[in-house]
């Protein structure tokens, strides 16, 4: 199985990638926003020292607490960061991995097609749309630029409240989703070597739907596609520990990445990007450990 994006091609098997999330948005529900295009830049290449495959850099926060801001808004946010991080980054520092991505590559977090048509000219290897690909327009446009696309399971428009609800059978609704969305990229002209398979966890779902994800996510190899688990200081962790802060939960995040590891997740989205690399150089080698001893 390889990933596309761009003119990078990215074999797997591998040891799994990490995506480091970036907000350039006013508001973000683990706190860590950045002002200015010169700070963004420094996180960007603090990350990738710290073994970051993919820089995820978003303008427009998903919660529905906060109302959107305009294409015009959140173009003029991502623009500056894309150009200079697209002209800097082979002067980035090397991660220690040897196995790590270099340089990193850059996802564009939006799932609105006059933003990703906007941005994807000026650069980025990868559309990470949370929007659940309601029609084909931004598969269109990864196809015209090149660019690798996520699609995530959602329910509904973002940006937009609709309650929560349980799914008698949520890993055969996401499978279902998937085998719909994949045939929907393809027709718009994509490869299905630029896609990945992101479950949505925490979006349109309860606790016991997320936690059967985590339990399940290996389900989703059918697909022979890239997944990625979003797991960073997500509610469902709080709601396991018992109602703890979005800044709290790295703990449990690495928790989860353990079990994404086992399960055979192949990139996780991450805030703490340092913790997120060290979770997986050690589980990583235990696991193997674990399967031989167990063969």
């Amino acid at each position: 199985m390889n990933l596309r994006a761009r003119d990078r091609l990215i074999p797997f098997p591998r040891r799994p990638l990490v995506m480091g999330i970036l907000n350039l948005e006013s508001n973000s529900f683990s706190g860590d926003r950045i002002e200015g295009v010169d700070l963004a830049l420094r996180r960007a290449r603090q990350m990738a020292a710290e073994g970051a495959d993919f820089i995820d850099v978003g303008a427009d926060t998903a919660s529905t607490a906060t109302p959107t801001i305009s294409e015009a808004e959140e173009t003029a946010r991502l623009l500056p960061f894309v150009r200079r991080f697209v002209a800097e980054c082979a002067d980035y520092p090397r991660p220690a991995d040897p196995e790590g991505l270099f340089p990193p590559l850059l996802s564009i977090n939006t799932w609105r097609p006059a933003v990703a048509r906007a941005v994807l000219a000026e650069g980025g290897d990868l559309l990470n749309d949370l929007g659940a690909l309601p029609t084909p327009e931004n598969a269109r446009i990864c196809a015209d630029t090149g660019a690798a696309l996520l699609i995530m399971h959602n329910e509904g428009t973002p940006k937009v409240y609709h309650p929560y609800h349980a799914y008698p059978d949520v890993m055969a609704n996401l499978r279902a989703f998937f085998e719909e969305k994949i045939a929907l990229a393809e027709t718009a002209g994509i490869s299905p070597e630029a896609l990945v398979l992101d479950p949505g966890i925490g979006f349109s779902k309860l606790r016991d739907d997320n936690l059967a994800i985590l339990r399940h996510i290996d389900q989703l190899h059918s697909f022979g596609r890239p997944i990625l688990l979003p797991v960073s200081r997500k509610l469902v962790i709080s709601e396991v520990l018992g109602g703890i802060p979005a800044a709290e939960r790295d703990a449990g995040t690495v928790a989860c990445i353990v079990s994404g590891l086992r399960r055979g997740a192949h990139i996780f989205r991450v805030h703490n990007v340092r913790a997120a690399v060290q979770t997986i150089q050690t589980a990583g080698p235990v696991l193997a450990a674990a399967t031989s001893a167990s063969a």
